[in-house]
């Protein structure tokens, strides 16, 4: 009975606490509504402008605010050159630059949308075929948004690489592989690899993108409902995928992508000391720095609105005139001050009410967030997890579960700044905890109910391996929509960054190189026969092998790792890995063994003794792969000439 009522008593909570903000919206309605003339002047009377004088304001139906624009007195440098061509039809068409680039939007807050070419690739039943490969390349103070878009492939034999340059010099390189046996099955809105993949989070402060797009099997699988294949970087809410989306792409040839603009790369303090070249010209304007981006942006003063990059950019907005007089000027009738009264009167009134009715929602709206935590933590198997650390005898010091609020708090909110580490399973983040230890904390994409238990067991089993070369986990947080994980942080950066970055390899003399190799290979010996359940990494590869500041490796990223039963010898599962270390019977036979392993510690050798990537996109197809190259190179005794 007591459950039943307070279930009839959530039924209740959850009816309230949407009628609430409708409230509020009607109270101010009413309240706009009651002002006269006077008050609801609106900037309409008020015409700010958007550019520099004698300069185009518009292309088509897109804005075109300064500190953009068409000609060099018109835009602030040349990363804000902007082309509107008029004879495009329909058009006309604004473009960045002199490129094929177009914009459909410009926004002051900081952000335009571009269009950029989908990558393609269609093959006809005698093999001939249709290749498209874009890459686009921004200006230097424009960058890929990093949280808005998304890189998708759609297709059922398709791998796609998206990779470039960062603001900082720096290289990114990132994919993921879709694949189907037949139409039937794939899920429409499910990208999980089935059909279509997507990858979130690009690297921050990305200036160009180039997609590479290629079959796996050569497209000797292919069907005749999926004979072509598709990659690009766009906004999430552009595209939905379903099982039509491989026909409906055919007739798309753009999809619209988010970028944001700041000025320069420096910081407020360091813009505003330099008067003559600083942005924020309005002086009811102010400097902030973006999250998303580095640079700074100026904005109007709360009151003001317009443009703050002009001098006179930003105009106050006329709330209430002169006593006795209209914004514009003209005179208005006693009668009108003693209304403003009244309304000013009952608008306090109604901001009190307003208030208490806040207080109301966010004590409720805290209330069922808590409800919301406890819910997390029992279906992340939270209780089960504390049931087996007592029936083990260990304590919550051995194996810590955090609170929701304590890594929120570490990670600065999960800032993106904090971000050290993407991957196919999740995001790593640098985390800062209360006595001012450095940990990496993991969040995963997504969990599967059905195997909590499992997930569990694997939680258990991972915090009890206690070997020098492995990355401990020192605890989890299961209050959380998807559970988060917390190692230690080993802050040197991984074995590929090193031996793919000719600055860094010359540090790797071969001594350090077969130490490191020797270190891996004796981690990969306790999994698979030493610790007291074995256990498969299954994404052994260079990235995945992190490195101290006296070059020890220690192996880390077990999200993709599983328990081996004892009587079983392989599992049977999907495709998961990367390319270039997958083991070719696994690719085959979807069985996994403990060899699995070993071949991929097999090509981190590789790259060891070449200093070549597993998989190089540049090169003949014969040569893309690490792998395949080094017996042919062995063979013909040219490997020392193949690995410069």
């Amino acid at each position: 009975m007591k459950m039943m009522m307070m279930m009839m008593k959530m039924k209740s909570l959850k009816k309230q606490l949407p009628i609430i903000p409708f409230i509020i919206m009607f109270i101010i309605l009413i309240i706009i509504a009651s002002l006269p003339p006077t008050v609801m002047s609106s900037s309409s009377n008020y015409p700010v402008a958007i550019t520099k004088p004698n300069c185009i304001d518009r292309c088509g139906n897109v804005s075109i605010p300064f500190p953009f624009g068409t000609t060099p007195d018109c835009y602030r440098n040349y990363s804000f050159f902007v082309t509107c061509n008029q004879t495009i039809h329909p058009g006309p068409k604004l473009f960045l630059q002199h490129s094929n680039i177009e914009i459909t939007d410009i926004s002051l807050d900081g952000q335009l949308t571009v269009l950029p070419y989908i990558a393609r690739e269609c093959y006809a039943p005698n093999n001939t075929g249709l290749s498209q490969i874009p890459s686009i390349t921004l200006p230097s103070q424009i960058t890929v948004n990093n949280t808005a878009n998304k890189f998708t492939i759609v297709g059922c034999d398709a791998y796609a690489f998206v990779y470039g340059w960062r603001l900082d010099g720096t290289e990114y390189e990132t994919g993921c592989m879709a694949s189907c046996k037949s139409e039937k099955d794939v899920v429409d809105g499910s990208c999980n690899g089935v059909g279509c993949c997507q990858l979130a989070d690009i690297p921050k402060d990305t200036l160009s993108v180039d997609i590479q797009l290629s079959s796996f099997t050569n497209y000797t699988t292919r069907s005749g409902f999926d004979n072509c294949s598709y990659a690009f970087l766009a906004k999430e809410s552009a595209f939905k995928f379903s099982r039509q989306s491989v026909a409906n792409l055919k007739n798309v040839e753009e999809l619209p992508m988010v970028a944001d603009w700041a000025i320069g790369n420096m910081t407020c303090e360091e813009a505003g000391k330099n008067s003559s070249d600083y942005a924020c010209k309005s002086s009811n304007s102010k400097c902030y720095e973006p999250d998303n981006c580095s640079g700074y942006r100026c904005s109007c003063l709360d009151g003001y609105q317009g443009n703050p990059y002009l001098v006179q950019g930003c105009q106050a907005i006329p709330v209430f005139a002169q006593k006795g007089y209209h914004g514009d000027g003209q005179y208005c009738s006693p009668g009108e001050s003693i209304i403003l009264k009244i309304v000013a009167g009952t608008a306090l009134g109604i901001i009190t009410l307003l208030l208490a009715a806040s207080w109301l929602y966010l004590a409720l709206k805290r209330r069922s967030f808590n409800k919301m935590k406890q819910k997390f933590f029992l279906q992340n198997g939270g209780t089960l997890l504390l049931e087996k650390l007592h029936a083990r005898g260990r304590s919550l010091e051995s194996m810590k579960i955090f609170t929701s609020i304590e890594l929120k708090k570490a990670t600065n909110d999960f800032n993106s700044n904090m971000i050290v580490g993407q991957g196919g399973f999740g995001t790593v983040y640098k985390g800062i905890l209360p006595d001012n230890s450095v940990v990496a904390i993991k969040k995963s994409k997504r969990i599967d109910l059905h195997q909590v238990e499992q997930f569990i067991n694997e939680v258990l089993v991972l915090s009890q391996i206690n070997h020098r070369h492995v990355v401990r986990l020192l605890g989890c947080c299961l209050e959380t929509e998807v559970p988060l994980l917390v190692y230690e942080l080993v802050s040197n950066g991984t074995l590929s960054s090193h031996i793919h970055n000719q600055a860094r390899a010359r540090f790797l003399s071969w001594d350090i190189r077969l130490r490191i190799a020797a270190e891996a290979a004796e981690v990969l010996s306790y999994l698979h026969s030493a610790a007291a359940t074995p256990i498969i990494h299954r994404d052994v590869k260079s990235g995945n092998i992190l490195l101290d500041h006296s070059f020890t490796a220690e192996v880390s990223d077990f999200g993709a790792s599983r328990l081996v039963p004892l009587d079983h010898t392989q599992l049977s599962t999907m495709v998961q890995g990367t390319f270039g270390y997958l083991d070719p019977e696994y690719m085959q036979t979807n069985q996994l063994t403990e060899k699995s392993d070993v071949y991929s510690f097999g090509v981190v050798l590789l790259e060891l003794l070449t200093g070549r990537k597993a998989i190089t996109f540049d090169k003949p197809e014969e040569e893309k792969k690490l792998s395949q190259l080094f017996p042919f190179c062995t063979q013909a005794r040219t490997l020392i000439r193949s690995s410069r």
